[in-house]
């Protein structure tokens, strides 16, 4: 599966949700998990994202639900960048 890398901010709500209740942030890992999606990792960073989370997503339709579904709730705001391995970057580069 591919990798993806998801870098999230979170809304007021968000904010006020984790706070309250930080589990949470296992629960939606969980809920990722169920859509067909692996958690790799996931950092609490600092700067302009909350989060950054490393992803094994089947395709590119499976990590736009993802995003979308998270996003829908008003809690988070996500950019979603697929990722390329460096080791597999390299040999796209080189001559056939």
């Amino acid at each position: 599966m591919p990798p993806y890398i998801l870098m999230s901010t979170l809304t007021d709500e968000g904010r006020k949700t984790i706070k309250n209740n930080p589990e949470r942030i296992e629960a939606v890992n969980k809920e990722i998990e169920q859509m067909g999606v692996k958690v790799l990792a996931q950092y609490a960073v600092l700067g302009p994202y909350d989060f950054i989370s490393i992803l094994d997503a089947p395709s590119n339709e499976v990590i736009a639900k993802v995003s979308m579904e998270l996003g829908a709730r008003g809690t988070v705001h996500i950019i979603t960048l697929p990722a390329i391995p460096i080791p597999e970057f390299v040999k796209k580069l080189k001559p056939a």
